[in-house]
């Protein structure tokens, strides 16, 4: 079954606010193996210019994978996830996320084109603080396998 292409432009919700704790900071560097100190100790960080632990770039993922997830697995959009393979993923920064940001994120699906047998579908999520500070934008693109018309 083919994407829906009327979905282009569809704004999801924005998800709840999201507090970034440090041990969660701490548990993400920890768990892709990054053990910089600046992502651990405050005073790492601190001697850095940072208020508080700065989260890894790809922590972006924790807090925009829910918002995401309500686009991919909208029903109306016809996305087979069997048929799915994550293609791309970037994180377009303001500023680093640190602990003690409130976030929340705003989730669209940007585009959905064709190239062969296959369609990708691109989803931007914008995390944004609940002052209304953009952070940082992602974008992701997953191809749909053997669904083009």
């Amino acid at each position: 079954m083919p994407l829906n292409p009327d979905f282009v432009g569809k704004q999801y919700p924005d998800t709840e606010p999201y507090l970034i704790g440090r041990e969660k900071v701490r548990e993400f560097a920890t768990a892709i193996g990054d053990h910089s100190p600046v992502f651990h100790d405050l005073a790492a960080a601190a001697a850095l210019g940072y208020r508080d632990l700065p989260a890894p770039a790809t922590f972006a993922f924790v807090v925009t994978q829910r918002a995401m997830a309500a686009a991919m697995f909208d029903p109306e959009l016809g996305l087979d996830y069997a048929r799915v393979v994550h293609g791309e993923q970037g994180f377009d920064y303001h500023r680093p996320l640190q602990a003690g940001d409130e976030v929340l994120v705003r989730a669209h699906i940007a585009d959905i084109h064709t190239r062969g047998r296959n369609e990708f579908l691109v989803t931007q999520a914008d995390v944004i603080t609940v002052q209304g500070e953009l952070v940082v934008r992602t974008r992701s693109v997953v191809a749909s396998r053997g669904t083009a018309a």
